[in-house]
């Protein structure tokens, strides 16, 4: 019998072994989409207890607690963090088959030297142990990502962000870790928000303009793109159910703003149509700057009314989508395609049902701009444990081009989620192991080992084409 995630954890070949411990452990890490807030990194912020750390924020482990029938004041609550963490202690060590299971404890052992089995009865000590730890030189925002051998990440960011803590961060010498804005654009394109008018008003003071027409929309969106242009950025992000074409004549999709100024909501099919015509806007902006455009869909969100009012977005009450129209997404990009506007784009699906539907698609649209100019980004939220990655990874690989593919991210709000690379990382290498041991593969571990360090960290390297730190 194995050992409880011991050293060679997954990896249960010698090939697997040596591609792991000689290649890709030691590659650093490129976080090119998370959550964590600027300003903490640049404040450099220390956290209390480990339930600081660990639980806030994280709708992951709120939604195991809720699933074992846990008391929403030791989620969200006013609960003292201790029994917070009392609690969440107890749930973990009975989610058999949970990829949390996992991720804590990576994460108990590579930031708190723990290589015991949390549950309710270590509780105790982990809790004494890690916070004495957390009050330890070094257990800070950014020493736990520079424990985490980070090299570069992108937080996300809305158009009107002033950007001052990534001035600052990029302004201070001492952190060796390049921070930089991500565009997240969905206020300023979902029309049917009830706060979109709203928005507006913080995008005219934000571009220095009045906006009463598509066209002063566009301009306010140029302004900003350029803005962030200047903070280094290049790299889009947008949420969407899915991706729709809905092409209109200029004058309908005009007449659609217009009326949503006097406060008139839209159909939805006119959402769709000024989504579309938004979203074609910017891809071309995007195209035209040598930017990357990033596309999650197939998630519905905030479906619990009464939560959504009480706890607001964000909260661990979303849920896959049904699989999204590929005519839908191959018409969107073919028209950028013949536009001359088609950026380097990375395609996310929630539904996992959509991983062949996306590795066609991406085949239609590959040329020498890019290794995988098109990408399949990787398995994310519900889809980022064992099955799902093995999934996402034989898909790319029997239907496109695995060895171009740029690699993990976290998606996460938490300084302490950068195991999650390691634990990618391993599923990797463990599939390469069990191909090569099979005869699917031949042992050329030269070659191996090359694309497990660009899956790792050369691929996205190269592919995002980011502005170092001097």
């Amino acid at each position: 019998m194995r050992a409880f995630m011991d050293q060679d954890f997954l990896l249960n070949t010698e090939c697997a072994r040596e591609l792991y411990h000689e290649v890709a452990e030691k590659c650093p890490i490129i976080d090119y989409h998370c959550h964590l807030s600027p300003r903490e990194i640049y404040m450099d912020i220390r956290y209390d207890n480990i339930t600081q750390v660990w639980l806030g924020g994280d709708h992951y482990k709120w939604r195991l607690m809720r699933s074992a029938g846990v008391e929403e004041k030791y989620i969200t609550g006013n609960a003292p963090d201790e029994e917070k963490f009392l609690k969440y202690a107890e749930v973990l060590g009975n989610s058999i088959g949970n990829p949390l299971h996992h991720w804590s404890h990576l994460e108990l052992r590579r930031f708190f030297g723990y290589d015991g089995i949390l549950n309710a009865k270590t509780a105790p000590e982990v809790w004494k142990l890690a916070n004495e730890k957390l009050r330890s030189p070094g257990y800070t925002s950014r020493g736990l990502i520079q424990m985490s051998h980070v090299d570069t990440i992108c937080t996300t960011d809305d158009p009107v962000d002033d950007l001052i803590w990534h001035e600052k961060l990029a302004a201070d010498s001492s952190f060796p870790v390049t921070v930089l804005p991500a565009w997240r654009p969905d206020k300023a394109i979902d029309l049917d928000k009830l706060s979109y008018v709203d928005y507006l008003r913080e995008l005219e003071k934000a571009a220095g303009m009045k906006i009463a027409s598509v066209s002063d929309l566009k301009e306010a969106l140029k302004r900003r793109l350029d803005f962030f242009a200047a903070h280094n950025c290049s790299l889009s992000d947008h949420g969407l159910d899915y991706v729709m074409y809905a092409p209109a004549p200029e004058e309908e999709v005009e007449r659609i703003f217009k009326a949503r100024l006097e406060n008139v909501m839209p159909t939805p099919q006119e959402s769709a149509v000024f989504r579309f015509a938004c979203m074609t806007f910017l891809a071309g902006e995007y195209h035209d700057r040598g930017w990357v455009m990033q596309l999650h869909y197939g998630c519905r969100r905030n479906n619990n009314p009464v939560t959504f009012r009480d706890l607001g977005p964000d909260t661990g009450f979303d849920c896959v989508d049904n699989t999204a129209p590929s005519t839908q997404t191959a018409a969107f990009m073919g028209a950028l395609e013949d536009m001359g506007k088609l950026p380097r784009t990375i395609l996310y699906s929630l539904n996992t049902c959509d991983n062949a539907a996306i590795d066609t698609i991406l085949g239609c649209f590959q040329n020498s701009e890019a290794v995988g100019r098109i990408q399949h980004g990787s398995a994310w939220w519900f889809n980022d444990h064992f099955d799902g990655m093995t999934d996402h990874l034989r898909s790319l690989a029997s239907l496109g081009y695995l060895a171009g593919f740029v690699g993990m991210l976290t998606d996460s709000r938490s300084f302490l989620s950068y195991p999650r690379h390691e634990y990618f990382r391993r599923i990797l290498c463990r599939l390469f192991g069990e191909w090569v041991e099979q005869g699917f593969y031949p042992d050329d571990m030269e070659t191996l080992k090359k694309i497990v360090a660009d899956i790792s960290y050369n691929n996205a390297r190269n592919y995002f084409r980011f502005a170092r730190k001097n």
